[in-house]
């Protein structure tokens, strides 16, 4: 008897496809609303396994019961990408159309064998992820942002605008959270590096972190906010949901999209200035991308000490002009020099995190903000990274390096009772 392999993929779709509708057909949907999930599940996976054996197909029985599973998620999940999402060591699943699913694993895309069964199957996919947060896609609405029930990031895009079928791009979260001994067992950075930095946060300090597209800056973010202490109040401000603070004390905001006919929408800019008359101890933004980084500013610089957020940006250098131009973008007519001055005087430290060529994250440099000299923002570097070529695995070489200078900030961090070790500084060995 011929198996899966020889059954044509385009016959299994339309096997799948018409025992769904069958299936569908038979389904008290109203009563299944009424009942409890995992009992539902099980009463239509018998239901679907019953069908399914009915069926005169070429599978055999662990074929069938694949069969059955995927209808089972069809109904109840998303189709394809429930498997994906139940493998908690891809951190992307992005599908460029029905049939070309890529995930991400270690830094590594792959392309799957897994597809869905024509582009009207995955803008079905799209709908139902995006209706349950009560948005919607369509020709008038072609792109969406939303997020899954575990707080996975989802972006879509469809037709006219995506040429090739609709687009989906699902950023995943781990089931566990990253720890700080988690970014020093992978070599993202090293004990040292987060003594200063876990020292810097303790003490109040203003802290940017800059880095490209799934560089980590959302997880060192998360790991740098574990050392605020538990007795101060967090609000923290995001386009979607991310962090995963443990302290007891957090007021958690994220901005809403405008609803169907346009209207509704709450911008981070409004969140930020929102959150100054919430009595916060500490503000954490997400990320900052727009007019929101002027806000942002003001609050570092009277009286919210020991802020922190994140900026895409491929070097400290341009984490700063970003942010410049960011602060442009409210239309208040301020000078750049004024604007330099209260970033200068706003942000004390700035962290440089990339993922390299072979997939790892590391931090590049952990940078301090030291003043103005003119017209230019003047800083200087704690830690570097220091590549030195690849080897023959493709594995990027390097090591980490103090470059010998003690921080201007170290005398403010004294006050908090946070002392720097002189030998964290120290250029002739190896960190």
């Amino acid at each position: 008897m011929p198996n899966l392999q020889t059954f044509e993929r385009t016959e299994y779709q339309q096997v799948k496809s018409d025992l769904h509708r069958k299936i569908l057909d038979r389904l008290d949907l109203e009563k299944l609303g009424r009942s409890n999930g995992d009992t539902a599940r099980e009463e239509v996976l018998i239901l679907i396994r019953n069908s399914v054996n009915n069926e005169i197909v070429p599978l055999s029985f662990a074929e069938r019961e694949r069969l059955s599973r995927e209808i089972l998620d069809e109904i109840f999940g998303l189709g394809p990408l429930e498997p994906l999402l139940k493998d908690h060591t891809i951190s992307d699943i992005l599908v460029n159309r029905f049939d070309k699913v890529y995930i991400e694993r270690a830094g590594k895309l792959e392309l799957t064998g897994l597809s869905f069964k024509d582009n009207q199957h995955l803008m079905q996919i799209i709908e139902r992820i995006v209706s349950r947060v009560g948005r919607r896609v369509d020709e008038s609405s072609p792109m969406v942002d939303a997020r899954l029930p575990d707080g996975s990031r989802v972006n879509a895009i469809i037709p006219p605008l995506a040429l090739d079928g609709a687009c989906l791009s699902i950023r995943r979260f781990g089931r566990d959270p990253v720890t700080a001994r988690n970014m020093i067992e992978n070599q993202t950075l090293t004990e040292p590096m987060l003594e200063l930095l876990s020292t810097i946060v303790k003490g109040r300090l203003n802290v940017l972190i800059s880095g490209g597209t799934g560089a980590g800056k959302t997880t060192l973010l998360n790991v740098l906010s574990g050392y605020i202490p538990n007795v101060e109040r967090i609000v923290t401000i995001e386009d979607a949901a991310e962090l995963q603070l443990k302290q007891e004390h957090i007021v958690r905001l994220e901005t809403r999209a405008p609803n169907i006919e346009g209207k509704g929408a709450v911008r981070m800019r409004q969140l930020v200035i929102n959150s100054l008359r919430m009595r916060p101890d500490r503000i954490i933004v997400g990320e900052v991308r727009g007019e929101e980084a002027f806000d942002m500013l003001q609050a570092m610089n009277t009286g919210h000490e020991g802020s922190l957020t994140t900026v895409h940006a491929n070097s400290v250098r341009d984490a700063l002009a970003r942010v410049e131009n960011m602060v442009s973008m409210a239309n208040l007519n301020i000078p750049e020099r004024a604007v330099r001055h209260q970033i200068s005087s706003a942000i004390h430290a700035v962290v440089q995190i990339a993922r390299l060529s072979d997939g790892t994250r590391k931090v590049i440099s952990v940078s301090e903000v030291t003043g103005m000299e003119v017209d230019v923002i003047t800083m200087q570097d704690i830690f570097v990274f220091e590549r030195s070529g690849v080897d023959e695995a493709g594995k990027v070489r390097g090591v980490f390096r103090a470059t010998g200078i003690r921080p201007k900030f170290a005398e403010r961090l004294a006050t908090y009772g946070g002392r720097l070790r002189a030998a964290l500084f120290d250029s002739r060995t190896e960190i």
